[in-house]
C-alpha cells in the first residue's frame, strides 16, 4: 500500500471518527434522579437501650429495597410489635422504570442513617424516589402540610406567563383526577408540569391535593419560571420556557426521561445511519484511487 492509498485511509477513518462523534447528543444530559433533594428528620430520638428500634428500622429498610425490585412507584409496610413498630414507605416517580426505582431506592436507608441518625421519624427525598419512616403513635401531619420549596432564581419574561401557568395547573389537576395513575407530566404552550401522589391517596384526593400545591406555587414562586412544591402527601414541580420547550432533556429534569431516552435513542440510531453511509462513501473513494492508480501502472484503454 503505498503513501497516497494510506493517507486516504487514514483520512477516510478520521472523518468516521469526527462523524460518529458529532452524532451522539451531547447537548442532552441524563437526570440525576439519586440526586438529594431535601431531608427532614425529626427532633425526637430513639430512646433504645434494647437495640429493638433499631433492629426494627434496619429490617424496614431491607424490606423496603427488596421489593423496589419488583414493585415501581410505592409501597409502604411496618415492622414490630407496637408499641415499637416502625411504619415506612418508598414512592418513585411514575415515569421511572423498574429497575431505575430500584437504584433510586437503595441510595435512601444510608443517606436517611447519616443525616438523621435515630431520629423516631425522617424523610428523604431524592429526584427520583423518597423514603419516609415514622414510629408507632407519631404525630400526623395534613397532607397539604408544605414540607418543602424550590423557587427558580430566573424571573418569567414574555406575555401571558400566569394565564399559560394556571392554565398547566388546571391541566395537570385534570391528568391527575382523570388518568389511570396517581402522576402526570405534560405541557400548556410554554409550561411544563409535572405532579406526583402519595400511593395511598384516591384520584380526588390527590387532584385536591395537587391543587393545594399549585395554589402554593403561585403564592410561594409568584414570577419565578420554574419551582418544585413538596406537600406531605403530593409533589408538583414546573417550569416556563420563553421560547417554547425544548424537545431534548435538560439537566434540570424538567422533561421527563422517558423522553429523554427516546431522544437519545432517535439520534443514535441516525447517528449510526450517518455513520454508515459515509463509511460506503469511503471505501468509494479509496476504491477509485486504487483503480487509478492500476491505470497508471499498466495502461488505461478506451
Amino acid at each position: 500500500m503505498d503513501f497516497l492509498t494510506k493517507q486516504s485511509l487514514f483520512f477516510c477513518s478520521a472523518l468516521l471518527f469526527l462523524t460518529i462523534l458529532a452524532s451522539f447528543p451531547f447537548e442532552i444530559t441524563a437526570v440525576d434522579y439519586t440526586a438529594l433533594v431535601y431531608k427532614g428528620c425529626a427532633n425526637q430520638k430513639f430512646q433504645d437501650p434494647t437495640g429493638i428500634y433499631s433492629q426494627n428500622l434496619k429490617s424496614l429498610f431491607n424490606s423496603l429495597v427488596s421489593q423496589s425490585q419488583q414493585q415501581k412507584t410505592f409501597f409502604t409496610t411496618t415492622y414490630g410489635e407496637s408499641p415499637n413498630a416502625i411504619m415506612g414507605l418508598y414512592q418513585c416517580r411514575g415515569d421511572l422504570s423498574t429497575s431505575d426505582c430500584y437504584t433510586c431506592v437503595t441510595k435512601l436507608p444510608p443517606i436517611a442513617e447519616k443525616l438523621c441518625g435515630n431520629a423516631v421519624a425522617a424523610r428523604v427525598q431524592l429526584s427520583g424516589c423518597y423514603l419516609r419512616y415514622e414510629i408507632s403513635g407519631f404525630m400526623q401531619v395534613s397532607g397539604t402540610q408544605l414540607l418543602y420549596k424550590v423557587c427558580g432564581s430566573k424571573r418569567a419574561s414574555g406575555s401571558g406567563f400566569e394565564e399559560k401557568k394556571d392554565s398547566a395547573f388546571d391541566k395537570l389537576e385534570s391528568g391527575i383526577k382523570n388518568g389511570s395513575g396517581l402522576f402526570y407530566a405534560g405541557s400548556y404552550e410554554s409550561v411544563y408540569v409535572l405532579g406526583q401522589c402519595e400511593g395511598d391517596l384516591g384520584h380526588s384526593d390527590c387532584g385536591d391535593c395537587v391543587k393545594s400545591a399549585s395554589a402554593k406555587a403561585d403564592s410561594e414562586c409568584v414570577d419565578s419560571a420554574s419551582g418544585q412544591i413538596y406537600l406531605h402527601k403530593c409533589y408538583i414541580s414546573y417550569s416556563y420556557y420563553a421560547n417554547g420547550i425544548p424537545s431534548l432533556t435538560s439537566s434540570s429534569g424538567t422533561v421527563g426521561s422517558k423522553h429523554h431516552t427516546t431522544q437519545k435513542t432517535v439520534a443514535i440510531v441516525v447517528g449510526g445511519v450517518a455513520a454508515m453511509g459515509f463509511l460506503v462513501v469511503c471505501l468509494m473513494f479509496v476504491k477509485s484511487l486504487m483503480k487509478k492508480k492500476r491505470g497508471a501502472k499498466y495502461g488505461d484503454y478506451y
